[in-house]
């Protein structure tokens, strides 16, 4: 299926690994033109230079700090400028550290909050207006299952991943009779450095070692293992696509079925 890419211009942050990249890795494929981001500028010129040997008729790597919300105009105007405007937006970073909700400090909310919350709403205001203009445009937030099934000892991700939901599903109702649709993509447990790091946030506490736990995190999922990041990838690429113009305002999980709600 050619999904009508060829051409387009694709901003991916928290592109350097993970989920990021292999959404970087999807959009390279369907010819689009890439800028990713990320905070160390040679992890992010390798990426670059493989999306060009995978496809990608242009890739840019641009330093920008999520946590830093003046730092989001910068990545803007540098994406605008490289690749002489952008059709996708790919809202993607780190997940707060583990905790229960009992954990939760004042210190904490305030700073995730601008990494999940601001930031990305800040871009997509720089960026989503040049789309309505030209009557075509994609935006995908990186979410989590959380947003929808709360996940144990993630609790600082849950309540905050749950407001960036409510901004991009009313958003998204502002925005598509302008031809830009809004949608997010939320992961279940797929194999990456943040998966890692709740196994050992949990094995701390359980006394497990963490490929235990990751053990028993594949057992609550019904396709009985974790999922891989090439198999996440190719979802936001369709979700980009030609095809999915009737698509919006929706959360699509990519997740193995592991949340087991009809909603």
């Amino acid at each position: 299926m050619d999904l009508g890419l060829k051409g387009k211009r694709a901003l991916v942050m928290g592109a350097s690994k993970g989920l990021g990249r292999a959404i970087a890795d999807a959009l390279a494929a369907e010819g689009a033109a890439v800028v990713v981001s990320g905070r160390n500028q040679a992890s992010l010129d390798k990426v670059a230079a493989e999306l060009k040997a995978a496809g990608a008729p242009a890739a840019h790597g641009v330093v920008a700090d999520v946590a830093k919300g003046e730092q989001m105009d910068h990545l803007a105007d540098e994406a605008v400028r490289l690749l002489g405007g952008v059709d996708i937006l790919v809202l993607n970073h780190g997940g707060p550290p583990p905790c229960v909700a009992s954990e939760i400090t004042d210190a904490a909310l305030h700073a995730w909050f601008e990494n999940i919350v601001a930031s990305p709403i800040r871009i997509a205001n720089r960026l989503v207006p040049a789309m309505r203009e030209r009557k075509w445009g994609r935006v995908l937030v990186v979410g989590s299952t959380g947003m929808q099934h709360p996940i144990p000892n993630l609790a600082l991700s849950n309540v905050l991943r749950a407001s960036i939901w409510a901004w991009l599903k009313t958003l998204s109702g502002e925005v598509a009779r302008d031809g830009v649709t809004m949608n997010v993509i939320a992961p279940g447990s797929i194999m990456t450095d943040r998966i890692v790091q709740n196994a050992e946030s949990l094995a701390a506490k359980s006394g497990e070692t963490p490929q235990r736990e990751m053990e028993k995190m594949a057992r609550e999922i019904p396709a009985g293992r974790i999922g891989l990041p090439a198999e996440f990838g190719p979802m936001a690429a369709f979700l980009a696509s030609e095809q999915a113009a009737y698509i919006t305002g929706s959360m699509i999980r990519v997740d193995g079925g592991r949340v087991r709600s009809m909603l």
